[in-house]
């Protein structure tokens, strides 16, 4: 069993706190900036874009992330709505004291992202679909990576387990029926770790999509891989989601079952069509940048440069053989030695050649 509970915050900067969750969702846009660029590369696209498309993406992410929080947790910020949109907390007083923003909803941040990454490659008259498979891994980096800043905020978590990864959760973040401390002991409790789970379902799915991006795109159409990705983390999320206590529901159904349903048949819809009869009109290899290159090319090159250096057609001639063929040819005597060796050639003869006009390249 894991007892470890941790404090939320790294350290204190002239007296404002510096929490863990915004340092592993820090970490987090740093790795899949990284995962980015290599796909950006490995694909041909201007890497240059990235910068500005994260900040974009980021931002939407934030914004649609911490509206699907909100509303999901509305009972936490009604008495004071300001602290939903600034990052503030309520002092036992009454006043206010900066605190951070502490939550996040994954499903509205995929969501609210998606569409100004759609909003970004058409205004910078890109390939929607070729810059989705690039960033699909990125969004599993993000998703492996963020999921911890939930471990030190103790929350994301499942019913009790005996199973020896079970984690403690202090009685200040409890939730609904795991209030009871009789019923469930702060000591001797244990949850079910979901940041855990979904913090693994990323990594794999990085590096499943990775792995089909490089082993079986003739099979792949552009932007596979972002309905992929839809598809694996909306049956990830829909399976833990049940898991969960005190979450948003609609008509007594999990708000996150409802979104990520209409994730996985969104993919699922992608795919069928994208594959269907008479499509698709390009597969995913063939906008590769070593697939630019007509078969045959190469060998036309070195054809070309091989009768620019043999004239006379032998291909075959080593270099002592080359330099007598280009003297012949141009009829300059620059080999003297000869000369020097017999003194009847060493004065010029009384004829002497005219100059050749062959160029000299």
């Amino acid at each position: 069993m894991i007892d470890i509970t941790p404090d939320p915050i790294f350290v204190r900067i002239l007296g404002f706190p510096v929490y863990w969750y915004g340092i592993a969702y820090a970490v987090g846009l740093a790795a899949t900036y990284w995962v980015l660029i290599r796909e950006a590369r490995h694909r041909g696209l201007d890497e240059n874009l990235l910068g500005t498309g994260m900040i974009i993406v980021a931002v939407a992410a934030l914004i649609g992330g911490r509206l699907y929080h909100v509303i999901d947790q509305w009972q936490l910020y009604a008495p004071h709505p300001i602290t939903a949109i600034l990052p503030l907390t309520v002092q036992p007083d009454g006043s206010y004291a900066f605190a951070g923003f502490t939550g996040l909803g994954v499903p509205g941040g995929i969501i609210l992202g998606t569409i100004a990454a759609w909003a970004y490659v058409r205004r910078t008259h890109q390939s929607f679909w070729r810059w989705a498979d690039v960033v699909a891994p990125g969004l599993f980096v993000m998703q492996a990576i963020g999921r911890w800043g939930n471990f030190f905020n103790q929350e994301l978590y499942g019913p009790p387990t005996t199973l020896p990864w079970g984690i403690r959760i202090d009685a200040a973040h409890r939730v609904g029926d795991y209030l009871d401390l009789v019923r469930y002991p702060v000591a001797t409790t244990h949850f079910h770790p979901l940041f855990l789970y979904e913090s693994v379902s990323g990594i794999v799915g990085a590096l499943v999509l990775l792995w089909l991006a490089r082993r079986r795109s003739s099979r792949l159409v552009p932007g596979d891989l972002l309905l992929i990705f839809f598809i694996w983390y909306g049956l990830t999320r829909f399976a833990l989601e049940g898991l969960r206590t005190g979450n948003w529901t609609f008509f007594g159904i999990p708000t996150a079952q409802i979104v990520t349903l209409g994730f996985i048949l969104f993919g699922v819809a992608g795919l069928l069509y994208r594959h269907g009869p008479g499509r698709p009109d390009a597969l995913a290899v063939d906008l590769l940048p070593d697939r630019s290159v007509e078969p045959g090319a190469t060998l036309d090159e070195d054809d070309f440069w091989a009768d620019d250096d043999d004239d006379d057609g032998d291909d075959h001639l080593d270099d002592a053989d080359d330099a007598e063929a280009d003297d012949d040819e141009s009829g300059d005597d620059d080999h003297l030695d000869d000369a020097a060796d017999d003194p009847s050639a060493a004065s010029p003869p009384d004829n002497p050649p005219a100059p050749s006009s062959a160029p000299t390249g």
